[in-house]
């Protein structure tokens, strides 16, 4: 970890915590990518470059989904009974999904990355407005969508806000409750998955090992990103509150876009 790694991973913080609070992402969807390219100079071997990259990635997110759902909450953007009816199933699914994950290739985690993303971002682009009876499902309903949030979101290391957001929004309802509510998800996903990361990769033995790393969870990285993403994501909630919704979309799914096609580069070099 030299003096540029350290600088840059606090500058990567502070977009991803402004990101977290506009986008209610959790900035993991900005954030694995870039780290897949920082931790490439810090001794991580190729083969787990991309597995460690999305568990640094979900372990920060215990960080920033925190300082955003707080800004979102003090605007009333969360909507509370949305985030307990989904918990259950978002634990069980990060859990599944870590451990999916650290049972396949950096081929196939990358392109499962760039193919869910892929989906999220044309989805938003495409701007298909949703039958105005459409409604959020029962509780049944909820834990099944939680659980494949929670599993999609711990294989790609997110905070979910790529497949929730939409999902809200295509159940009626309002972008900014979506966005606010979208980064309360951020916690037991981060929470649920950061813990099957490091079993997963407890017995890894051509990892760094402690300090450096404790199963694919990279510390100093964690810790230089977790620093200033904090102090970002509270200015991201309120720009967010500020802007019309569409604008916000646009932006939302061109960003998915740009990291969907890195993600898919990095797939086909894993070959």
């Amino acid at each position: 970890m030299t003096i540029q790694i350290i600088l840059a991973l606090a500058a990567l913080g502070c977009c991803t915590g402004f990101l977290a609070g506009l986008l209610g992402i959790g900035g993991g969807m900005v954030l694995t990518p870039f780290l897949t390219l920082l931790l490439s100079y810090a001794g991580i071997p190729l083969e787990h470059i991309v597995h460690v990259a999305i568990a640094t990635s979900m372990g920060t997110i215990l960080f920033t989904s925190i300082s955003s759902v707080r800004a979102h909450a003090k605007r009333g953007a969360v909507l509370w009974n949305v985030v307990f009816s989904m918990a259950p199933g978002i634990l069980v699914g990060a859990v599944l999904g870590a451990q999916i994950s650290g049972a396949l290739s950096t081929f196939w985690v990358a392109m499962i990355f760039a193919v869910f993303v892929y989906a999220s971002a044309l989805k938003m682009l495409l701007g298909a407005k949703p039958t105005p009876s459409r409604h959020l499902p029962g509780m049944a309903g909820m834990f099944g969508v939680g659980t494949g949030i929670g599993v999609i979101s711990a294989l790609v290391g997110a905070g979910g806000g790529f497949i929730s957001v939409p999902f809200m929004t295509w159940c009626n309802v309002k972008m900014h409750n979506a966005v606010g509510t979208s980064a309360a998800f951020g916690f037991p996903i981060a929470f649920a998955g950061t813990i099957g990361y490091i079993i997963s990769g407890w017995s890894i033995d051509t990892l760094p090992g402690w300090p450096y790393t404790i199963g694919y969870i990279h510390l100093p990285a964690l810790l230089c990103v977790a620093a200033t993403s904090v102090l970002f994501a509270p200015l991201g909630a309120k720009t967010a509150h500020a802007m019309d919704t569409k604008p916000l979309k646009r932006i939302f799914a061109c960003m998915l876009l740009l990291l969907a096609s890195y993600m898919l580069y990095k797939a086909v070099s894993a070959l």
